[in-house]
């Protein structure tokens, strides 16, 4: 049956031109120039200082639509044409948003409204929108004056530009490796991972399979590969991209790293702080860095016994085979093997009943029972072969929209993301409903079969939707605040980790599969075998998040920026404190870390955690009431989801849960004991 067509207005990506883009983009920074230009001073009348802020709002707009398809389009299809001309809009966008935030006379209009009786007329959402601006106006430099202001600028567009470039050599260190493989070397890989390899292997115009470093190809090699020498050159070419010790050295981010460092630190002594990690914070809901230090390394302490009991049970497995020096490239490999001796649970015997077209019904039909709303698949033009477009009905009212684009491949970056393609706000033409694009890096289809997933990228399938619930499910008009806008960055992740909950749910999971050949769901062995390795080697993963996190946090909080030497000393010292498994001395994991060094989570990875137990919290409510129930998930939805960043991130979690949050629930979630809390 043909599919009804996109209800909602949408680009049309058969037509894009990067080039057209950049036009538009360089046509509304150039009016917006001319509107701050002419603003030299706070208009007299409320009705006029208003229109000013609705002004901006739709320059805003107007930006995030067309500066966002570029930039979606840059990831998820990078080429030299789209990063050429990405790379050359970047320094003037840059420009335009630090002349906002340092712009006085704008600065004053929203001050004087704030001051003025005015702001009890507006609604609670241009409250907090106009609050929340005058805070990031100060955070941007508007206090400064003279050469510091000047600086701070150059500072911001330069930190830009080298996020880009980090970005852009975790890339293309990526995709410069490429290792042919004979058959020995597949020994122990299962058909569909040769099938995978092969593919690959063909995409590079060789006759034989290959193993690259996008990670449906390294999982493969880390989990089955019997063969020890390739799963250590693997890790040593994955742990060492971008790096001095890489096999691409023009990709090196040592300079990068050290650069946005620098640059951070200054920005923040501009600022008065005494460093990013400080003025990072200004910004979150953790109230200051000495709370968030010590709660990871509270969690730290709850994790530690059981990733030591975790690392014996995997040294025992190994010793198995006569290894008795066990590395990072045998974790992988061997906890597989632990895992199906433990619970009779492999990864490969669960992919057939995971085939991607049903983990997606299956997840809608999840949604539809917890927030009564339905996903319909429409026509629309896309970028990929292999991308869906989807709208979102409540009582038959399209509401939101969203693409997916899940499969890794050639030209399209790692990892997994929400990014807003358009946010919910009144324009002049009615109101505009959100939209947002959805990316993973899942194992493509092989063959004339479906993708079949593992439960792993069920979990991230469930975690991102979780983000786009929130883009899309906000019944905030006013863009500064409306879906993820405005929300404090470490409670962003909570609707993402509390959706993952569903996927681990009996009833839940009955909907999810549906075996590749017979269609029969998961039987009853495999469903025990998988719910019983849920807390499987979750002290291990605590840790590594917490490495992480850390890592991060421990970097940013120091009076002088860090050199390449003393980045990779503060990373050994955290492993040395926090890690059970002593790591190799080539290991440039920061070299890659796109996470704090090209994307929004600098002195601020300790989200993920923080995050989790609000999480872990709002989800027992639906242990208590049902997990399927409505009352209950419209409850989550109008305090949580449709509020956006109206509503301060511990006031919304408050109205939900009737109580501040508690640790109790994410120990439970871990598996571990509750006898404290933090």
């Amino acid at each position: 049956m043909t599919q009804q067509a996109a209800t909602l207005p949408i680009i049309d990506f058969s037509q894009v031109q990067v080039s057209e883009l950049k036009t538009q983009i360089e046509h509304i920074i150039q009016n917006g120039q001319s509107f701050l230009d002419q603003l030299h001073a706070v208009p007299e009348h409320s009705t006029q200082q208003l229109d000013v802020i609705t002004q901006l709002d739709l320059f805003t707009n107007d930006l995030d639509k067309s500066w966002g398809t570029l930039s979606h389009l840059n990831a998820v299809m990078s080429n030299a044409e789209t990063r050429e001309v990405y790379q050359s809009v970047l320094p003037n966008l840059s420009q335009f948003y630090t002349q906002i935030g340092q712009h006085t006379v704008l600065f004053q209009t929203y001050q004087h409204i704030y001051d003025s009786e005015i702001l009890t007329t507006l609604s609670d959402a241009q409250q907090s929108a106009i609050r929340l601006s005058l805070r990031d106006f100060k955070l941007s430099g508007v206090a400064l004056e003279g050469e510091k202001k000047k600086r701070f600028a150059d500072i911001s567009a330069r930190l830009s530009q080298l996020s880009s470039d980090f970005s852009n050599h975790v890339l293309d260190a990526t995709q410069a490796y490429v290792l042919p493989l004979n058959e020995d070397q597949l020994k122990g890989l299962p058909q569909s991972a040769v099938e995978l390899l092969t593919q690959y292997g063909e995409q590079h115009k060789l006759t034989q399979p290959a193993a690259t470093l996008e990670f449906p190809s390294y999982l493969a090699i880390m989990t089955y590969a019997e063969d020890r020498e390739l799963r250590e050159a693997l890790y040593r070419a994955y742990s060492t991209k971008a790096s001095d010790q890489g096999n691409a050295p023009e990709f090196d981010n040592t300079e990068i790293m050290e650069e946005i460092l620098q640059l951070r630190q200054e920005k923040a002594k501009l600022l008065g702080f005494k460093h990013y990690a400080d003025l990072s914070l200004a910004s979150k809901m953790a109230p200051d860095v000495n709370t968030v230090h010590q709660f990871l390394f509270d969690l730290a302490e709850h994790a530690r016994a059981p990733a030591q009991r975790e690392i014996a049970e995997l040294k025992a497995i190994a010793s198995q085979d006569g290894i008795t020096d066990l590395q990072p490239w045998d974790t992988t490999y061997y906890s597989e093997k632990l895992k199906q001796q433990q619970f009779n649970l492999s990864q490969e015997a669960l992919k057939p009943y995971f085939p991607a077209p049903k983990v997606v019904d299956g997840l809608f039909s999840i949604v539809k029972q917890i927030y009564n709303v339905n996903i319909v698949e429409r026509e629309a033009p896309v970028w990929h072969k292999d991308v869906k477009y989807y709208e979102i009905e409540d009582h038959g009212q399209v509401i939101a929209a969203f693409y997916f684009d899940l499969y890794a491949r050639s030209g399209k970056r790692g990892g997994a993301w929400m990014n807003g393609a358009l946010s919910r706000m009144q324009t002049q033409a009615g109101l505009q409903k959100p939209m947002c694009y959805m990316v993973c890096n899942f194992t493509p289809p092989v063959a004339n079969q479906p993708a079949l997933l593992t439960h792993d990228e069920v979990l991230t399938l469930f975690h991102e939707f979780g983000h786009g619930l929130h883009h899309m499910l906000t019944e905030v008009d006013n863009i500064s605040v409306a879906g993820v806008n405005g929300v404090a960055w470490d409670a962003v992740e909570l609707p993402s980790q509390f959706m993952e909950f569903w996927s681990w749910d009996k009833t839940a999971l009955d909907q999810l599969t549906a075996h590749v050949t017979t269609q029969d769901t998961l039987p009853q062995e495999l469903l025990d075998a998988l719910l019983n390795a849920r807390f499987f080697q979750s002290g291990m993963q605590t840790l590594r998040q917490l490495e992480f996190a850390l890592f991060d946090l421990t970097i940013h909080m120091q009076d002088k920026a860090l050199d390449r030497d003393e980045i990779q000393t503060q990373l050994n010292e955290i492993r040395a404190q926090i890690s059970v498994l002593p790591t190799v001395p080539y290991n440039r994991f920061q070299h890659g870390f796109s996470h704090i060094f090209a994307g929004g989570y600098a002195a601020g990875y300790y989200s993920y955690k923080w995050a989790e137990v609000l999480a872990s919290d709002a989800f027992e409510r639906f242990e208590q009431e049902g997990v399927f129930n409505q009352k209950t998930g419209q409850s989550f939805r109008s305090c949580i989801l449709a509020v956006g960043g109206k509503d301060e991130a511990l006031d919304a979690f408050i109205n939900f849960r009737g109580r501040a949050p508690k640790i109790d629930a994410l120990l439970k979630h871990q598996g571990w004991t509750t006898t404290s809390s933090v």
